[in-house]
């Protein structure tokens, strides 16, 4: 071999040697990448454990909070679907008790207005009656004769 030779082949075998030492150290660096992952995943999964267990909780009592509020809408709704029906049917009452009596009250006021009417046309003719016999006897008297 020549000396050209042997420079190359020195040249390739110590090229060889750094891309070996290159791969090691990927392969160091990967290997300390995994690691890390993994504890970054292990906190993350003992710091989110509590938080998720929390949530579930919170969640459950949400739904049963909600599940309550519904049930009590519900009663107030039937308590006030009950209120409603009875102030009706006390306003209905009420509606009788006045206006039965003021009907019987508007009956006795028209009865004596009509009374009145009666008695004040009663009157009403005895004056026409009596009127026609002063004008004939003012008549008669101015009468010569």
């Amino acid at each position: 071999m020549s000396a050209n030779g042997e420079l190359s082949l020195g040249i390739i075998a110590f090229a060889v040697v750094i891309l070996a030492i290159v791969q090691v150290l990927t392969l160091i660096a990967g290997i300390r990448l995994v690691r890390r992952v993994e504890e970054i995943s292990i906190e993350l999964d003992r710091d989110l454990k509590p938080l998720v267990s929390n949530l579930t909780v919170l969640s459950t009592e949400a739904v049963r909070a909600a599940s309550m509020a519904n049930k009590q809408i519900e009663r107030v709704d039937h308590v006030f679907g009950e209120l409603v029906e009875r102030v009706d049917h006390t306003l209905a009452v009420a509606e009788e008790f006045v206006t039965g009596p003021a009907r019987q009250g508007m009956a006795i006021v028209a009865g004596i207005k009509a009374a009145f009417d009666a008695f004040n046309g009663l009157r009403e003719v005895s004056r026409r009656r009596s009127a026609p016999r002063a004008a004939v006897e003012e008549e008669e008297s101015l009468f010569i004769g």
